[in-house]
């Protein structure tokens, strides 16, 4: 049986990071193997990806060069990791996915989306995620909470506009794909997490009743 592809998605300071070990010790509890990767990143190639892509630079990069590289990055990363732990019956977590590339590249960056979807075809085809857990927070308190973690990265250096855009996408996406699944971030710590162990619980149900 194929593992579960489970996406976290979100702007800055929407607390992805911190409820990856809540979806990995739900699978867990349930009998499952989990494996855990980030995008940009996951492999050595795309690791080297990530740091340009995030680190601050004198020379500008081209949002069409940002484009190619996040799916650069991903197709590494999917080709040589997830796919094939997929195959394994072991479920995969995920710290971003293509989604936040029509969210940060076509949103914030305005890039239409008839360039973004040439680029994933080549990349990564009909593959997708069989759930997204989309944490959403108004992008001025994510900001706070993101400097609060130290120096911003490229990204996070942007003008709240970018971020309101990226926003928007996100919940637009959302509306029109029942795989995408919308968590109010910006409520405590407990009730977030309650809400996530809710969806993944959902979600393992289906997979069961369809096994």
């Amino acid at each position: 049986m194929r593992g579960l592809f489970i996406t976290l998605e979100g702007t800055e300071g929407a607390g992805k990071s911190s409820m990856i070990p809540v979806v990995k010790r739900v699978l867990e509890e349930s009998g499952r193997q989990v494996v855990c990767v980030r995008e940009p990143g996951g492999t050595p190639i795309a690791e080297k990806i990530r740091e340009i892509l995030k680190t601050p630079a004198d020379e500008k990069l081209n949002d069409k060069a940002e484009l190619l590289l996040m799916y650069a990055a991903r197709a590494q990363l999917v080709e040589t990791v997830i796919r094939p732990t997929l195959a394994k019956g072991v479920d995969v977590i995920s710290d971003r996915h293509d989604l936040s590339t029509i969210a940060y590249q076509g949103g914030g960056r305005k890039i239409p989306l008839s360039l973004i979807d040439k680029a994933r075809q080549v990349a990564l085809g009909d593959f997708h995620p069989d759930l997204t857990i989309l944490m959403d927070i108004d992008p001025y308190v994510g900001m706070q909470r993101a400097k609060g973690r130290g120096a911003l990265d490229r990204f996070e250096q942007e003008q709240m506009a970018f971020f309101e855009r990226v926003r928007n996408t996100y919940l637009d996406c959302a509306k029109n794909d029942a795989s995408i699944v919308v968590v109010n971030a910006a409520l405590d710590l407990k009730t977030v997490t309650y809400q996530v162990e809710s969806v993944v619980k959902g979600v393992l149900a289906h997979a069961h009743a369809v096994a």
